[in-house]
């Protein structure tokens, strides 16, 4: 990988006003985590409704599922260590001032439900080592802590029933899991359509796919 230019080494100082937001490790990850997951969601359609949707064979979404699941966890181990080893992990750092991050976390819902169609400035000013506004960063904070967890190792205890049978019995049955799979499923398929709407709520309704693309945020009109 060739050296960061001047720009990302300065993030703070892009030209026309840019900040570098999404460094090149993170922009992969993000466009590989969402074609795995929307596969995955693709496959778990055709596996659960199998009845009413004929996209592929079942034996075909069978394998499918269970190949791109084991990636989409391998991926999921890239980002974390990703994080883990650089700078970047103040992004998903926890308030622990409560007062002050719910004071922010009302204020950004706010902003979203009444103050952005009424042209105000955005009350959370974005920043590489911060990038993430109190109603992100909780989505973010759970989605990949505890949602992306859990699904994963639901995921794997239905892969190989036999295998995992002791862990499966440990938290009720194989319905048990097989419920909090779906559950899981569920709530990823509402995020993704959250985030698809979140992503055009930028300067412009292409901004924030942009800058997952480029990498660098488009300036906001706060005058």
């Amino acid at each position: 990988m060739s050296p960061p230019s001047a720009m990302e080494q300065n993030p703070g100082k892009a030209q026309d006003q840019k900040i570098y937001l999404h460094p090149l490790p993170v922009r992969i990850w993000h466009w590989v985590n969402a074609a795995g997951f929307l596969l995955l969601i693709l496959t778990g359609f055709q596996l659960r409704y199998v009845d009413l949707f004929s996209l592929m064979s079942f034996e075909t979404a069978v394998h499918l599922h269970n190949w791109i699941g084991f990636f989409v966890i391998a991926n999921w181990f890239l980002w974390f260590f990703y994080y883990l080893t650089s700078d970047k992990i103040t992004n998903y750092h926890p308030d622990l001032n409560a007062a002050s991050f719910f004071e922010r976390f009302f204020r950004q819902a706010q902003f979203y439900g009444q103050g952005i169609f009424m042209g105000q400035k955005r009350p959370h000013d974005v920043h590489p080592s911060n990038k993430f506004n109190p109603m992100q960063k909780l989505t973010y904070q759970f989605m990949m802590f505890i949602t992306v967890p859990i699904t994963f190792i639901s995921g794997l205890m239905m892969w190989d029933v036999e295998r995992f049978s002791a862990l499966i019995e440990l938290v009720g049955g194989i319905r048990v899991v097989n419920t909090v799979h779906v559950l899981m499923f569920i709530m990823f398929v509402m995020f993704m359509f959250v985030h698809a709407y979140m992503g055009m709520l930028g300067p412009k309704p292409s901004s924030h796919y942009k800058e997952m693309i480029t990498g660098y945020e488009e300036p906001h009109d706060e005058d």
